[in-house]
This record gives C-alpha cells, structure tokens and sequence, in this order.
C-alpha cells in the first residue's frame, strides 16, 4: 500500500502525457532507428520525472483545498497517507534523478524542460487562478513536449503538427474545467478552483467549440499540407481524420452527458471506444507514415 501511495503521489498514471514527446519522432520517420529512440525515450522519463515534481508541489499547496473536495481528497497528501516532509524528500530525489538523465541530452531540450518546470510553477501559484490564462498554462505545457521531442532528436516539426498540439491541449484543459463547471453546478458544497468564478458554462462552451474545431482543422491541413507529403510520399494520411475527429466528439460526449473528463487520463484509460479508437488511429498512421499504406 505504501508503494502505491507514493504512485499516487508522483501521479504515474499521468505519464502518459508525456507520450507527446514521441509525436516528433514518429513522424520524422526515426521511430525505429534506435539511437533516436532511445533519446526519446530518456526525454519521455525526464519530463515524467519533471511532471511529478510539478504534481507534487501543487498537491502541497492545495493540500487544505483538496482536503474538502470530492475526489482530491483521496489524493496521498491531502487523506495524510504521506506526511508532507516525505513528499519534499521525494521532490528532491526526483529532481536528482531528472538533472541525471538532462546529463546525457542536448541543452536545448535542458532548457526546454527548464521551461516547462518555470511554467508549471508559476501556473501553481498564479495562473491558475487567472481566467484564460490558466487553460493557456496548460495547453503551453503540452506544446513544450512536443518542442523538447523535436529538440532531443533535433528535427523540426511541422507548424501545422505544433498548432493541432495547441489546439487538442487547449481543447483538454477546457474540457476540464467544463466537467469541473458541472461539479460546481449540481452539488454547490464541493469545494472548486476560484478561477471558475470567472467562467460560465456559455463561455465554456464557446471556447470548447473553437478548440475542437481547431483540432480538426489544423490536423486536416497537416495530413494534405505540401510538405506531409513530400515526406510520407503520400496523401494516405486524410483517412487518419475520421478517427481524430471521432475522439474529439467522443470525449465531448463524455464529459457533457456522462459527466466525466475532470480527470483526462482516467477517461483515456478506461472508455473503450476511446481505446478502440487510440488503437486502429495509432495504427493505421504507422502503417501510413512508414509506407506499408500508399
């Protein structure tokens, strides 16, 4: 139970964001060239490491907060499963571990997680709590995944990939603060973020609605752009679309009639049209990127 709890701690589930850092390397066709990824590979495990010391800071100072909401309550900290001093150790071992594994890569991607711990800890102590900005944090953390991906292999990523990872970010965050809109609405005694003040459903929905449409369209113009073909020696990608779109519409199902999406990974992880969905999307882009689909 004690490992488990410090699993909770370092939020491991959460990782899985971090597979942002393979998008570059997937498509600039090094997937499979080992010295490519394994360089990934170590800049997939430094920014888990980075995220969990990110993690854990904000659930120290939320720690009175999360101990009057619903699910935050269970989280190690605020339920004192882990005592406070114990989380300080683990943030200074993570951050051992992380400057260890920076030693073997390139000081752009050094500098990129650097950025990435600034803003995430800014965002715990200010923007998160300002309107607009606090989704914009979020979304830029995302971006600088993808950037320390391309960094760490130094290839360069197209700007129609860098604005769809903008726009799916962008679209996440809000959908986050919609299920956490919802929350506040029909049980008025959970304990919110203040910034929700300061958003309502209408605007919600709004921002909700430009994102998504972002994503789609940004991602379209990606698999036809002149130079996704050029590389791919193929229009074949168009046909990813209907499963990029299929999930964007997916996850808003699931966050406006299921009430779910307050916590991504656990949506990701445990609907099975999504996974379905994940799977043949993965798929049939490898099949299509690396030429066994023309």
């Amino acid at each position: 139970m004690i490992l488990t709890d410090y699993l909770r701690l370092i939020r491991a589930s959460h990782w899985i964001k971090n597979l942002f850092v393979f998008v570059p390397l997937v498509f600039s066709l090094k997937l499979f060239n080992p010295p490519y990824f394994y360089k990934s590979l170590l800049g997939f495990i430094a920014f888990g490491l980075a995220a969990s010391i990110v993690y854990i800071i904000n659930d120290i100072k939320d720690i009175e907060h999360d101990r009057h909401h619903p699910k935050k309550k269970h989280r190690p900290l605020a339920a004192r499963k882990i005592p406070v001093k114990n989380a300080i150790a683990v943030i200074i071992i993570l951050s051992a571990a992380t400057a260890g594994i920076m030693t073997f890569l390139n000081l752009k991607f050094i500098l990129v997680v650097v950025a990435y711990l600034g803003l995430n800890t800014f965002y715990t102590f200010v923007t998160k709590n300002l309107v607009i900005l606090d989704i914009f944090s979020i979304a830029a953390g995302f971006m600088l995944r993808v950037a320390g991906g391309t960094f760490v292999i130094n290839v360069e990523a197209s700007s129609w990939l860098i604005l769809t990872t903008m726009f799916i970010s962008l679209f996440l965050a809000v959908m986050k603060r919609a299920s956490e809109m919802d929350m506040r609405i029909t049980n008025e005694n959970v304990s919110t973020r203040k910034v929700l003040d300061h958003y309502s459903v209408r605007f919600i929905d709004q921002i909700t609605n430009i994102s998504a449409g972002g994503v789609i369209l940004s991602y379209t113009l990606y698999t036809i752009s002149k130079r996704t073909v050029d590389i791919f020696h193929t229009e074949a990608l168009i046909y990813t679309t209907p499963f990029v779109v299929f999930g964007i519409f997916r996850y808003m199902y699931l966050v406006y009639h299921k009430h779910q999406g307050e916590n991504t990974i656990e949506v990701l992880l445990t609907d099975a049209q999504t996974i379905v969905n994940s799977i043949l999307y993965i798929t049939i882009t490898l099949l299509v990127v690396y030429g066994v689909i023309h």
